[in-house]
């Protein structure tokens, strides 16, 4: 199960109060929701690429990474995923090993293998 970030409010909460946790490419803020799972906004923003289509295929592969291995996560987060300009670059594998590391580095992960 997926749910997100959708209130400006949320966000503001995640920015202002969450812990940050950042790769050269990417990075996220976390913070507690005192709820029983997690939820996720992902912010790709023009300075990334000015072209929508390589924007929301950006967030679209983030989006399956984590639909995925959300089970492995531990819950009760509200998670918010930054990009940077170099994350255009990588492919899926790659992008999946950068964002595992930061949950790693963050100890968010229940296993060390994905």
């Amino acid at each position: 199960m997926y749910y997100k970030l959708t209130k400006k409010s949320d966000f503001e909460k995640v920015a202002k109060l969450g812990q940050p946790f950042f790769s050269q490419e990417l990075g996220f803020k976390l913070a507690k929701n005192n709820l029983k799972y997690n939820r996720y906004g992902i912010i790709v923003s023009l300075k990334v690429d000015k072209r929508a289509v390589v924007r929301n295929k950006i967030r679209r592969r983030i989006r399956e990474i984590i639909k995925l291995n959300n089970p492995n996560l531990k819950q009760g987060f509200d998670v918010m995923i930054l990009t940077r300009e170099l994350v255009k670059e990588l492919n899926y594998q790659k992008i999946k090993e950068k964002l595992f590391g930061l949950f790693i580095k963050a100890d968010l992960c229940l296993k060390k293998q994905f």
